[in-house]
């Protein structure tokens, strides 16, 4: 797949259909990916990387770099581009000059679940057969591919490319998800034990923003976290109150408009389930107002931003008992 992504790449450039292309770069490790802009051929066969670890999202960059002059090339994955639909829509995009090449997804592997087995010192990964072949610089070892996967990719909701001008292989199919399965766990334990549950992994944030700015949900000009006036803008959290604060207002904030792209627990440092939030809106949302997938078109409005005489009453979001 790697080699027809770079060769699609130097085609559009050099026939100038585009004049960048966004992608992924090798870093210092094998697992050490990150997005990032090629504008020739000689840096796409230097630096230009797909494979399990390429898990990032490269929708929310797309933000500055379609506003930039010439048209870009963007690789996305089916869960990327229900995030470009939902950017589209929001005219955070300029879609006319992205130029989109649909691209199989994943599952993707998670560095971190290796690292816990113990398996250190990683050079280089192969999968056979669902068994990962590791090597490392004291050797190979190996592990069950399922237990490395991502838990992003572990709770997939589709395998459809929602909008591209082309892909390289065959699109597939909205699939049956059991992304709801933890959230309908916390719905069923009592108050005491929601409240204990999220103070426990909210207490571990280091507020370092990781996923405010990874989020393509999060493209305000001027963060409320980072308005001087707002009186919740310092760096560091000053109490527990204020640490639960930053992670539910940003969730409200996302509300209705979260794709379920999992990029936020994805970059947080500390582990923390921080797609649970979002999650529990969209489930809500589904059971108050009909399902609604964020990101599934360009046009449809979201259930929060339409008023019709249908809508829930507060009191039947009381009645329902979970909240």
């Amino acid at each position: 797949m790697q080699e027809a992504m770079i060769n699609k790449a130097k085609q559009l450039l050099a026939d100038g259909t585009v004049n960048r292309v966004i992608g992924w770069k090798k870093g210092e490790f094998v697992y050490d990916i990150t997005p990032a802009i090629f504008e020739t051929a000689e840096e796409l066969d230097a630096d230009f990387v797909y494979n399990e670890f390429t898990a990032a999202n490269v929708s929310k960059y797309l933000v500055k770099e379609s506003k930039k002059e010439g048209k870009i090339l963007a690789f996305l994955k089916p869960c990327d581009t229900y995030s470009l639909n939902q950017l589209t829509k929001e005219h955070r995009v300029n879609r006319d000059n992205i130029y989109v090449v649909g691209i199989p997804g994943g599952p993707k592997l998670d560095a971190e679940k290796i690292k816990a087995k113990g398996i250190t010192g990683i050079t280089g990964i192969k999968n056979e057969n669902y068994t990962l072949k590791i090597e490392t610089v004291y050797g190979e070892q190996t592990m069950p591919f399922y237990e490395a996967i991502s838990d992003k990719c572990a709770s997939c909701k589709s395998k459809k490319h929602v909008t591209y001008d082309e892909l390289i292989g065959e699109d597939g199919d909205v699939l049956e998800s059991n992304r709801f399965d933890m959230v309908e766990k916390l719905e069923n334990m009592t108050a005491q034990e929601r409240y204990d549950f999220w103070r426990a992994e909210l207490s571990k944030c280091i507020r370092c923003n990781a996923c405010r700015n990874v989020c393509p949900a999060c493209t305000c000009e001027k963060c409320v976290f980072d308005n001087p006036e707002s009186g919740v803008e310092n760096k560091a959290a000053s109490n527990s109150f204020e640490e639960n604060m930053f992670h539910i207002i940003r969730a409200f904030h996302v509300a209705g408009r979260c794709t379920d792209c999992g990029e936020c627990s994805r970059v947080c440092p500390q582990n923390i389930p921080l797609h649970l939030l979002n999650r529990k809106f969209i489930k809500d949302i589904n059971s108050l107002y009909g399902e609604y997938q964020a990101g599934e078109d360009t046009t449809t409005k979201a259930p929060l931003n339409a008023y019709t005489t249908d809508d829930c009453e507060a009191s039947i979001v009381h009645e329902r008992g979970v909240e």
